[in-house]
């Protein structure tokens, strides 16, 4: 909500209050539920999600721990057993070489990393894994995770320090019910699951109250629990069907899809974000507990394809797709995590094959690697070395783009050995002049990003063209934090209004720079209904003159500053985090607290 809230709401909320106040429900582990969901809970297993994580017994290791070596920069270690143990010699954090057991396993294909306990409660993951593929596809080997790189004890990639802790980069999203649990005073963590993988009440949120649903519908007890006891109905696709229009070729959804709850729920771990807090529950916005990245440099490109690891989520926004209503379950199923159809059967759930599975569309031979959908249309990178993941902006292949602005092309993925020009030819020659690129914004985030001329005229127009995507748009304001003006200040006041919590998210970084008595534009988002919005607004507001505030609106900008550094505790093993708090406790004038913040964040 980004207006100041009326004492008649809030006199009414507090009316209605006691209606809502009741026991949170509580985790009860994965096997509650089978009894009751069978079906599921079978498709669950050997899922990715249900390998998501384990401990290191048995089958579950896929590595070669027969005393088999892996040398890497003057470094031999080497993996071996100790009866039912499996064990790794290889550099501790001093440099020299010590055992290790292994603790947990990673995942399971096309790699597996592993885990070691270490004292304070730490779990650190080792930075070299096993290839799991077949060895005819290369696999079945050890490998290095940066192996371009020299990581010597000490070094923060070195697989004992900060970037490869798992209870701060991998747990919330391998694990349920997780709780980070780390103690600033002792600098120590007691992190605690209820299912050591990403198990049902991962996405269905709590059960016990829907356990007590279902307990009193077997009694046949009278029972008014709402929504069945579950935090989320994820029923957006239920009597939904999908039907192409004759004309057009296009599918279109029976109904609206208003709710995206499901991709709310699957935001939580299949995005590129930082965490606020680990009290989401699935139900609540996804912004209330992470603060998504947007389409910045080095982690897309100017175009929006994907440069770096973002998980989808980012990709999925920008999409055509995405925005007619598409939610994941229409391709992925949710308990086996594999396509709901083989290869592009999937598509053609949607896409009419008489329109589009035909030499007219793809002008590739049948059956070969071009006559597939996504080799142009969801291209893959490799990340980690050997996994490939597919682009999931679903977008039309435009060597123009590359011609222009250097970003990348499916057409010349496959055909490496040919120029851009000669992409363009081809796409030019089969098509005929190009359409308008669904991703509508490359020129504006390029121009942005080589510092042009018209850069902000160019990024202004993408900010207020609502029929572009909300986190391109939100990009695109985050750019226009140059000179203060009468017209910026406008343009950003519409975003912190939009209705997408990312393109407010947006409006509020392009104010990072602007003086402190120009941010009071930014106050009404203190009373925003999604946290990381609410706190970014908070933040900037904290160098505001002292004083200058009515008394009530103080008090509610303290509460939500209250918000910001609890966020910033949060991840207080972080030296950015203490960065953030040394910051903000020099904007409020607390310079002991500022100084302690900065010194913590030396040392760590």
């Amino acid at each position: 909500m980004n207006l100041f809230l009326s004492a008649r709401f809030f006199a009414s909320l507090c009316l209605l209050l006691p209606l809502f106040v009741q026991a949170a429900p509580e985790s009860l582990g994965s096997e509650n539920c089978q009894s009751c969901h069978q079906t599921e809970y079978d498709a669950w297993q050997g899922s990715h999600h249900q390998l998501a994580m384990q401990p290191a017994l048995g089958d579950a290791v896929l590595g070669d721990f027969s005393d088999s070596q892996f040398s890497k920069d003057g470094v031999i270690s080497t993996f071996f057993r100790q009866g039912d143990r499996f064990m790794i010699n290889t550099d501790g954090p001093d440099g020299a070489l010590q055992d290790y057991e292994i603790s947990y396993v990673f995942g399971v294909y096309p790699l597996q990393q592993y885990m070691v306990d270490f004292p304070q409660g730490k779990i650190q993951v080792l930075d070299i894994a096993w290839d799991s593929r077949p060895e005819a596809q290369g696999g079945q080997r050890w490998f290095s995770l940066h192996p371009d790189e020299k990581i010597p004890a000490g070094d923060i990639l070195h697989w004992t320090g900060p970037n490869l802790n798992w209870n701060y980069m991998c747990a919330d999203c391998h694990s349920t019910n997780l709780l980070k649990n780390f103690d600033d005073e002792t600098q120590t963590y007691q992190t605690s699951w209820t299912d050591i993988n990403v198990a049902c009440e991962a996405c269905h949120g709590p059960g016990s109250a829907h356990k007590a649903w279902a307990d009193a519908k077997a009694k046949n007890d009278e029972n008014t629990i709402e929504n069945k006891g579950l935090t989320v109905d994820l029923n957006e696709r239920d009597g939904v069907t999908w039907h192409v229009d004759p004309k057009s070729y296009l599918p279109k959804r029976s109904q609206q899809n208003n709710s995206r709850a499901e991709i709310e729920v699957c935001a939580r771990c299949h995005s590129r974000r930082s965490q606020l807090s680990d009290d989401f529950v699935p139900g609540q916005p996804f912004m209330d507990a992470y603060h998504p990245a947007l389409l910045t440099q080095g982690l897309y490109y100017a175009d929006g394809q994907m440069q770096d690891e973002v998980y989808v989520w980012g990709s999925f926004r920008q999409s055509k797709m995405y925005q007619a209503g598409v939610t994941c379950s229409d391709c992925h199923d949710p308990h086996t995590a594999e396509l709901k159809a083989p290869g592009q059967q999937v598509c053609a759930q949607c896409h009419t094959p008489e329109r589009y599975a035909v030499e007219t569309h793809h002008f590739h031979e049948a059956g070969s690697e071009g006559a597939n959908c996504i080799s142009c249309h969801m291209p893959a990178s490799t990340l980690m070395q050997v996994d490939e993941r597919n682009d999931h902006s679903f977008r039309i292949p435009r060597p123009g783009n590359s011609y222009q602005q250097g970003t990348p092309n499916a057409c010349n993925q496959c055909h490496d050995d040919k120029n851009v020009n000669w992409s363009l030819e081809q796409i030019t020659h089969w098509y005929g002049a190009q359409a308008r690129s669904d991703q509508g914004f490359t020129a504006a985030l390029s121009a942005a990003r080589q510092g042009s001329n018209d850069a902000i005229p160019l990024l202004a127009q993408l900010a207020m063209d609502a029929s572009q995507p909300g986190i391109a748009r939100a990009t695109a304001f985050s750019h226009l934090g140059g000179p203060v003006n009468q017209n910026s200040m406008m343009l950003i006041q519409q975003g912190l209004n939009d209705k997408d919590p990312l393109v407010r998210q947006g409006a509020l970084q392009a104010m990072e720079l602007f003086p402190p008595e120009q941010r009071l534009i930014a106050l009404p988002a203190v009373w925003d209904e999604v946290r990381s919005v609410r706190i970014q607004a908070a933040r900037l507001m904290a160098s505001y003159p002292a004083g200058q505030l009515r008394e009530d609106r103080q008090a509610k900008l303290d509460a939500v500053l209250e918000e910001y550094i609890e966020s910033q505790k949060f991840n207080a093993e972080r030296p950015e985090a203490q960065l953030n708090l040394a910051n903000l406790y020099v904007d409020q004038k607390k310079f002991i607290e500022a100084e302690q913040a900065y010194r913590k964040a030396l040392q760590i």
